[in-house]
């Protein structure tokens, strides 16, 4: 992984941690996501087949929420941590969970309402 590519994702679980403390109550955190979706890094980006790594890692994500708040604070995590990607298409984002076998039970967007999914 090259040094810029680190210090984003560096930058990325920080963020998450911080965005988290609104989500207290849920027992998923926003660096789990983060460290969970990092291998999908490459596929949030350019597209094709998502890693085996990367298809671990979204339904490790899935298996962990399992509760509303869960969803919930995933749902805000997944948003925040968007948001600091650049390049990142939202078309192979929606299309992940799908492509790794699994499902989420909310669009992945940026104008998801996380509220409206839980």
């Amino acid at each position: 992984m090259a040094s810029s590519a680190v210090v984003k994702l560096a930058c990325a679980v920080f963020l998450c941690m911080v965005v988290a403390a609104p989500y207290a109550e849920a027992a998923i955190t926003c660096g789990a996501v983060a460290q969970n979706l990092a291998p999908c890094i490459t596929f949030l980006k350019t597209g094709g087949a998502p890693s085996a790594p990367c298809c671990a890692g979204v339904k490790k994500l899935v298996s962990m929420a399992t509760t509303s708040a869960d969803r919930k604070t995933a749902c805000g995590c997944l948003k925040q941590t968007a948001g600091t990607i650049p390049g990142l298409n939202y078309g192979n984002a929606a299309a992940l969970p799908g492509k790794c076998g699994t499902s989420v039970p909310y669009p992945i967007s940026p104008n998801t309402d996380c509220s409206k999914y839980v």
